[in-house]
């Protein structure tokens, strides 16, 4: 009987001792799982800050990025602005120079013609002799027109809105309809451009 007594003592003080084990065990699992717990909590805002520096980063690169964007296309656009005012002010003192060099051009061929006026009348003879100064100052005037490439415009066909100016119309047998009766005035062009138009009577 005293040695199961013993037995059963032993037996409790083994499970005394298991019992104090599992409770240590216990308690550093606990402490364990405390500590992985503050750890995660601790590596949480840590990871949160890293993402937060990172996007400034990202952001920061970009801005600078669109800085030197906007810069270069500043830069172009000044070139252009400088390279297109250098063209509008070359192109309109081009434009100045042909008009002056057309201008010398056809005053050279009127000079003539005005020497001719000027001895018509400062000329002392008959009727005769000025009229043959004025017919050699329409020859001299005709003359310029051919070189300037001035031509007179035909009135001997139909009347043609595109080159005649009807200021008056008659009923008259002898013209057939729409056909030019009588030139008022002499009408000029230069190529395709119309100087005047001729001035005419037209036949209904």
């Amino acid at each position: 009987m005293e040695y199961n007594d013993e037995n059963l003592k032993n037996e409790e003080v083994v499970e005394d001792v298991i019992e104090e084990e599992k409770k240590e065990d216990n308690i550093e699992n606990n402490e364990n799982e405390k500590e992985n717990l503050d750890n995660e909590t601790s590596e949480e805002p840590l990871n949160e800050e890293e993402d937060e520096l990172s996007m400034a980063k990202k952001y920061k690169e970009e801005n600078e990025k669109l800085k030197q964007e906007i810069q270069s296309l500043n830069d172009k656009l000044l070139r252009v602005t400088a390279e297109y005012d250098n063209y509008r002010k070359r192109t309109t003192k081009e434009k100045q120079g042909i008009y002056s060099d057309a201008c010398v051009d056809v005053i050279k061929e009127i000079v003539p013609v005005l020497d001719n006026l000027e001895r018509a009348v400062t000329a002392e003879g008959s009727l005769e002799d000025l009229k043959k100064g004025v017919e050699m100052t329409m020859k001299s005037c005709q003359s310029s027109f051919e070189k300037l490439g001035i031509e007179e415009i035909d009135a001997s066909a139909e009347f043609d809105p595109n080159f005649h100016q009807a200021v008056m119309h008659i009923e008259d047998e002898n013209f057939e309809k729409n056909q030019i009766a009588e030139v008022f005035l002499k009408g000029y062009k230069k190529d395709d451009k119309i100087i005047r138009y001729t001035v005419v009577k037209v036949a209904n």
